[in-house]
């Protein structure tokens, strides 16, 4: 990855290091801003970035290389930590609460009365920061003229951390709730709020919860899940909206839908990358994504005509075919361009299950018998990829050899598939509770089996994920599974390969029993292929620029971050624990004169055929040192099963150099409901 470092820009820039928007209930929310020299003579538009991220630490770095870089061509640039989080005030008791958005049109009214502010805003943001983008242009806020959102979701219920298709994300609700537990019990810095920090500090270790109780009491798509969730009413968006993503993410469903249901100004755009912005997000190739940026702001918010809405719809990276493996520095492919969605040109290939087979007729009917194994899963890479060494899908052949799969002949030329994968399936479960996970796979002549798409569908939600009903036993019900959207070339002489399992570990959280499935083939269970053909429009798109970003801030890594995962076997136990190291290594910020470092080690545990065995534990730390100022807070969260309830432990305890000053400790239970 070669990404230019700016230096030089049209505007000289300087930065507000911190400053405060007091909201009307008299909290103080911290805030930093970037600034052309000149904005209070000439006051230029405002783009706000908006997060719980602590601007003055965890994110200095990251902030650095980009928020600068669009004040350099005349936007003021306004960074600030939501309610309860970095130096802000008050307590953040969850994601995306409608006091958040209530804070964002105080922040916005805010930058409108500055000098410098012309009184046009954007908003920009990556996963939480992308969610609230969308969430705050749904309340119409009349400064806000644009948005771009980058790895996001319109359907909190339906595609964020916490369930897939009626099922428990266990790989990913409980690590997640306990990263964002321990981050919220880190005190404000003295050096931003002075010596308020530890009356601050102490407020937020008491009040702040444990997030993964809330999450697991609201088990299906209730009011609780469609509160932020755009795709309630995509009318309520008015404004235009840049929507962003990458395939090696988990955040990229949401981009068709919202050019489908946004009725307002909107543009696409899906690259190769996982979850970061495409200036620099792993794999490649990165894009010039700042100055794209640009484009979008300076048409919507300066006026400037330079064709950018006069371009497609949608642009789409096609991935090749590449060998599986668990990193990627680049995915081979190749740009394409849709100037509507759904696209109208769309061919819908289907593909009939047979005995083993995709075919493209309709030729054995059997009933299909499938025990799914409780070790299915272990090769399914992380659901949210950050581009680091263990984060892809590896080869797939284990998990095929332990699902029941379906393999088509060789394709005697290449197919592109863009769009939604999905599969129906006349299915019947030998339990009242089960789930079915569905997996496309490009297979190489080599026999590599090359993960492109999957979807979950826990079956008692098969009709509706507000009110899911028990199976009845041994009965056949019609179930349609989507799958996550992809772009990918298949090439001539590769096959497609369907696989199914009533189990798939750690993402999805087991059935209460083991599960036998049987599936009905011949024309009751198909898969359907989304596929484009070449458009001219496709050698027509202009390049996109080369990778740039501002010159960060200055820091030294003491120690660099490492990652680590491992997966052991005790074959006398039928046992199996994943093991997940996330050591953020040691930072010391340098103009801030502020040292950080941090751990997460994640464990998963499951016997075969014992899915009530399911076990999570979350241990994580985080730290802060200047000179004298010495903190560090450590959590440990659980979370188990029995048929009936969910346990979750979670515990706190906050230090001052080596002395323990808070301790607490939150045992809950939760009943399922049919999950």
């Amino acid at each position: 990855m070669t990404t230019t470092i700016r230096r030089d820009f049209p505007r000289a820039v300087c930065k507000i290091e911190n400053t405060w928007i007091t909201m009307s209930d008299g909290t103080r929310l911290a805030t930093s801003v970037w600034l052309p020299e000149d904005a209070e003579a000439s006051p230029v538009p405002a783009i706000l970035e908006y997060l719980p991220y602590r601007k003055d630490d965890s994110r200095a770095v990251r902030d650095s290389t980009y928020l600068p870089y669009f004040s350099g061509y005349g936007y003021a640039t306004v960074r600030v930590d939501i309610r309860g989080t970095g130096g802000s005030g008050g307590i953040l008791y969850d994601e995306y609460l409608k006091q958040e958005q209530d804070d964002a049109l105080e922040i916005l009214n805010w930058i409108e009365a500055q000098p410098w502010c012309n009184g046009k805003t954007g908003i920009i943001g990556i996963s939480w920061s992308g969610f609230n983008g969308l969430q705050i242009a749904a309340r119409r806020p009349p400064q806000l003229k644009a948005i771009i959102t980058v790895a996001s979701t319109d359907d909190r219920y339906a595609d964020d951390v916490h369930y897939r298709g009626g099922c428990l994300l266990a790989s990913d609700q409980l690590p997640w709730a306990s990263r964002m537990f321990v981050l919220n019990a880190l005190p404000p810095d003295p050096h931003i709020v002075g010596e308020d920090w530890r009356e601050m500090w102490f407020e937020r270790l008491e009040k702040t919860p444990p997030y993964v109780e809330t999450w697991l009491k609201h088990q299906t798509r209730d009011e609780f899940w469609q509160h932020g969730s755009v795709c309630e009413n995509y009318a309520d968006i008015e404004c235009a909206v840049y929507a962003v993503g990458g395939w090696g993410d988990a955040y990229t469903n949401a981009i068709p839908r919202l050019l489908e249901g946004l009725p307002g100004p909107k543009k696409g755009l899906i690259g190769p990358w996982s979850h970061g912005y495409p200036h620099a997000a792993i794999p490649g190739p990165q894009i010039g994504f700042l100055q794209e940026c640009l484009r979008w702001w300076d048409y919507w918010l300066k006026g400037v005509d330079n064709g950018i809405m006069d371009e497609p719809l949608l642009r789409a990276w096609i991935q090749n075919s590449v060998i599986p493996t668990s990193y990627y520095d680049e995915r081979p492919g190749s740009w394409v361009a849709e100037t509507e969605w759904p696209s109208p040109d769309s061919q819908s290939h289907k593909f009939f299950l047979g005995d083993g087979i995709l075919d493209d007729k309709a030729e054995f009917e059997a009933e299909l018998d499938f025990r799914g194994s409780q070790f299915n899963g272990s090769s399914a890479g992380l659901w949210i990829p950050y581009g680091e060494e263990i984060d892809f899908p590896i080869d797939q052949r284990s998990e095929d050899d332990l699902s029941l799969s379906f393999t088509s002949s060789p394709m005697k030329e290449d197919m592109v598939l863009l769009g939604n994968p999905q599969v129906s399936l006349s299915i019947a479960a030998d339990q009242p509770n089960a789930l079915v996970v569905v997996r496309l796979c490009d297979v190489s002549p080599t026999g590599k089996s090359l993960l492109v798409s999957r979807g979950f569908l826990n079956l008692t939600h098969r009709d509706s994920n507000d009110d899911p009903v028990p199976l009845q036993p041994g009965k056949f019900y019609q179930v349609t599974i989507p799958m996550d959207v992809a772009g990918h070339r298949l090439p001539a002489g590769h096959r497609w390969r369907l696989a199914l399992s009533p189990t798939y570990w750690p993402m999805a959280w087991p059935s209460p029993q083991a599960v036998n499935l049987k599936i009905r083939t011949d024309r009751d269970s198909w898969l359907h292929l989304p596929l484009r053909k070449p458009k001219e429009i496709d050698a027509m798109l202009p390049h996109f620029e080369s990778s740039e970003e501002s010159e960060p801030i200055r820091y030294k890594k003491i120690r660099p971050r490492r990652r680590a995962r491992t997966i052991t076997h005790d074959i006398g136990e039928k046992k199996q624990v994943i093991y997940d190291l996330a050591d953020n290594g040691y930072t010391h910020l340098l103009d801030l004169d502020l040292e950080m470092y941090g751990k997460s080690v994640e464990r998963f545990t499951i016997f075969e055929d014992e899915p009530l065995s399911a076990n999570i534990e979350s241990e994580q730390e985080l730290g802060l040192r200047r000179g004298s100022w010495d903190i560090h807070v450590e959590t440990y969260s659980a979370m188990s099963a029995n048929a009936e309830q969910f346990f979750v432990i979670n515990k706190l305890d906050a230090y001052e150099g080596k002395t323990r000053v808070f301790s607490k400790t939150w045992n809950t239970t939760i009943p399922r409901r049919l999950v």
